[in-house]
């Protein structure tokens, strides 16, 4: 090769492979320092896409948990209360069966009666003022939204607000034996219609249970896969490192190297 100043391509050369291994060398001290090996799209525009789409899917996994959990919440404050109303209905039977009977006299009855109107205005106002954040859970549907679809819990809270409105509202009084034997067969049926209700709101708040503990696995499953494609690997980055160090060491002696050996054209002319 003839020994010319117009260009020194050896120079040229060096100089562009110190460029590379520079920006090489810190796109692996970004990664060893954020932890994560994508930190633009430049990085990796497909895996940069990729998690986060997976990102987003854990998210709302994640939010679809908590929704199935409050809706269980609601459920669980409704059951709640219609447990404390089958109490007093079970209280009204012994005061309706009581009433019954044909010995009582008149103020006996009147205050079997008494206490039975106390029942029915205490479960109307268990049917009015039983709340969860606000929204009556006897009146109003709580409509529960996953990921996977809409829980619809609607039926429930129609049908739930439906026998307790009924328990409560019954027009029935113990004033006599056969007012108290027909406010007997009302309670009766009442409990029963509860009873059912009941178990409707805790197969419910069981798929609800189950909607949640999936999500959640999901979500994790999710974010395990995301960390896959982003992640660092330290292995990986560490033994870069060194490398590029040393290549940046040894680009800048080449291109030192480079550099002087035009020198030697001024020896020719000595």
């Amino acid at each position: 090769m003839a020994l010319g100043i117009l260009n020194n391509i050896s120079a040229v050369y060096a100089e562009n492979n110190l460029n590379q291994t520079q920006a090489d060398l810190q796109t692996t001290l970004q990664q060893l320092s954020s932890g994560s090996r994508i930190n633009s799209g430049a990085d990796d525009a497909a895996g940069l896409s990729l998690a986060d789409g997976l990102g987003a899917a854990s998210a709302a996994l994640n939010q679809s948990s908590m929704n199935a959990n409050e809706g269980v919440d609601f459920l669980q404050v409704a059951d709640g209360a219609l447990s404390q109303v089958t109490n007093m209905l079970n209280r009204a039977v012994t005061l309706a069966t009581e009433a019954s009977n044909g010995v009582l006299n008149t103020s006996q009855e009147s205050a079997a009666d008494a206490e039975y109107q106390n029942i029915l205005t205490e479960i109307g106002d268990i049917d009015t003022n039983t709340e969860y954040n606000g929204i009556n859970v006897f009146s109003t549907a709580a409509n529960i939204f996953t990921s996977d679809g809409t829980l619809n819990q609607t039926n429930s809270a129609t049908a739930l607000g439906s026998v307790v409105t009924t328990a409560g509202l019954t027009g029935t009084s113990l004033t006599t034996a056969a007012k108290a034997t027909t406010a007997l067969g009302d309670i009766t049926t009442a409990i029963g219609a509860i009873a059912s209700e009941r178990g409707t709101a805790g197969a419910q708040i069981n798929t609800l249970q189950d909607v949640s503990s999936v999500m959640s696995t999901e979500s994790t499953n999710t974010l395990s896969a995301q960390n896959d494609v982003t992640a660092t690997d330290y292995g990986t980055a560490s033994s870069n490192l060194s490398k590029y160090e040393i290549l940046m060491q040894t680009g800048i002696s080449a291109l030192a190297q480079a550099n002087s050996t035009q020198q030697l054209v001024t020896k020719l002319l000595q």
